[in-house]
This record gives C-alpha cells, sequence and structure tokens, in this order.
C-alpha cells in the first residue's frame, strides 16, 4: 500500500491520452484515473499555430493538471504536454519530449515523467495532388493522420483529422482553391489520437512517472526518489581530458534533503573515441 492507492487523480484531455495513462498507472501505482473533457485544452495552445502555448512546457503541464482537479474537484491532478524540436545529437531530425505531471495537494507533491524519441512529424509544400500521395507515404497515412493548409503553416484555417484519401483528396481541393500561391502545406497532426508515434512516447513518460511515484526515499519515505544530477567527466584514456561520459548519478528527495550517488560505470578512462579532443 502506498500513498497513491485508491486515490483518483483528474486527467483533461480531448485527444486520447486517457488510453495509455489509465492502462499504467492503476496497474504499476494503484492510482485510478478519471477523465474530463469539460476544458477545451486547445485553448493553452495547438501545434498548429493557431494559439501560441505561453510559458514553458512544464508551465502548461501544470495548467492542465490544475484546471482538471477544479472540473472534479480532486486534489490530484495528472496532465501531459508534448513539444517537438530538433533532435539532441544532430540537430537535424524530428523529435518529441513527452512530459506527465502529477500533482499531489494533500503531501504537497509534484513528480513529472519525461521520455524523449524520434518523432513522426513531417511537413511539406505541395503543388499537385501526385506530389501530396507520395508526401502521404513518407508520413504513415493513414496510421498517421495529416492536416492541411492553404499557402503556408501560417495560415489562419486548416482542414485537421485527415484520415482516408477521400478526405486527403476533398483538402487538397479546398487547400488549393483557397492558395494564394498555387500550393499547399501538409503536415503530420500531431495531437496524440493523431499520431500513434507521439501517443507511444506519453506512455514511456507515463512509465516514467510510475518509477519515480514507486521510489521511495530511504529516509522520509516520500515517493519521487530519483536522478537530480549527473556528474560528466570521466577522463580519456589517451590525452586524459574530461570526457562527457558519465562519472555519477546523484539521486535526491523532493522533501528532504538526503541525496545520494550512484557510481555509473567501473571504468576509469574513457575511450578516445568518445574524447572531443582526441576526436573533434
Amino acid at each position: 500500500m502506498n500513498i497513491f492507492s485508491n486515490r483518483t487523480a483528474s486527467l483533461l484531455t480531448k485527444h486520447g491520452k486517457e488510453l495509455v495513462l489509465d492502462e499504467v498507472l492503476p496497474a504499476a501505482t494503484g492510482l485510478q484515473v478519471k477523465l474530463t473533457t469539460a476544458y477545451d485544452t486547445d485553448l493553452l495552445g495547438t501545434f498548429t499555430l493557431e494559439t501560441p502555448r505561453h510559458g514553458s512546457q512544464l508551465d502548461a503541464a501544470r495548467k492542465k493538471a490544475q484546471v482538471g482537479m477544479e472540473l472534479l474537484g480532486t486534489d490530484f491532478g495528472l496532465a501531459n504536454e508534448g513539444a517537438f524540436v530538433a533532435d539532441p545529437y544532430t540537430g537535424m531530425l524530428p523529435w518529441n519530449n513527452e512530459l506527465v505531471i502529477l500533482i499531489d495537494q494533500q503531501h504537497q507533491l509534484e513528480i513529472t515523467g519525461f521520455s524523449s524519441a524520434p518523432a513522426q512529424n513531417a511537413h511539406a509544400y505541395i503543388s499537385h495532388w501526385e506530389g501530396l500521395e507520395k508526401f502521404a507515404e513518407t508520413a504513415l497515412f493513414p496510421s498517421h493522420l495529416l492536416v492541411i493548409k492553404p499557402t503556408d503553416e501560417y495560415h489562419p484555417k486548416s482542414i485537421k483529422n485527415i484520415g482516408t484519401r477521400q478526405q486527403l483528396k476533398e483538402a487538397f481541393e479546398w487547400a488549393s482553391a483557397n492558395s494564394s500561391k498555387g500550393v499547399i502545406y501538409v503536415e503530420n497532426d500531431l495531437r496524440a489520437f493523431a499520431n500513434p508515434t507521439r501517443m507511444e512516447n506519453i506512455r514511456q513518460a507515463t512509465i516514467n512517472l510510475a518509477n519515480k511515484m514507486n521510489s521511495l526515499c530511504p529516509a522520509c519515505q516520500t515517493p519521487g526518489y530519483w536522478i537530480q544530477d549527473i556528474q560528466r567527466g570521466l577522463p580519456c584514456n589517451a590525452c586524459g581530458m574530461p570526457t562527457d561520459q558519465e562519472i555519477t548519478k546523484i539521486w535526491g528527495c523532493l522533501k528532504c534533503q538526503y541525496s545520494d550517488k550512484e557510481a555509473v560505470k567501473t571504468l576509469r578512462f574513457a575511450n578516445p573515441s568518445q574524447c572531443k579532443h582526441c576526436n573533434p
């Protein structure tokens, strides 16, 4: 029995995220998930640029959780917020960061789960139907839905939820007729229910959250005991200069001052291939 068992957390979403949160959390932690759709989360920001997101990814997730708690009158709230960026390795590939937050007002706790992975986030400017057909294949259509706009990505009107060839054809004709430049803009629909690749990453973030919820501080038994920092700088075996390889992980408590260090590897030196001085 833990502090989450048989308690109910609100989940505010319009985009089917309850499917993965409700699958993971009750079994892993005993926490029950109660869905509310009574607030339009698109008002807090859209991927299609109609509404900008104010604040950080964490700010947006926290706001959704707080609104959900107010709507259902509970002191427990869950929420998810995603972000699409360039990959952290080459800076060239589409990447998806997913954050799932749990707010427990009774125990004054805030725990976040996180997952980072490649994204299905293709987009293109198209002038001919044949080009759109080719794009749709690379965008994993129809399992991944599409969005089409006239002219460019900043056009205020769009057709979303495109999941069949007939819908794609009709959206293309509409956007072409309303384009000021003879081209249309097409992209993957990034809402969770429309993008299975993203939904799987939300699942992984939820699993990460569950693991943190089940990790208790050795000193005070508060959930959320997790890695707070990583020390890097394992010396290169060739030149002795510090590398980016990890030396220790520093675990810490969300409530008390307890912390501990965990050696990452037994290696004394890093391979020169990991050294920016030997292998710039």
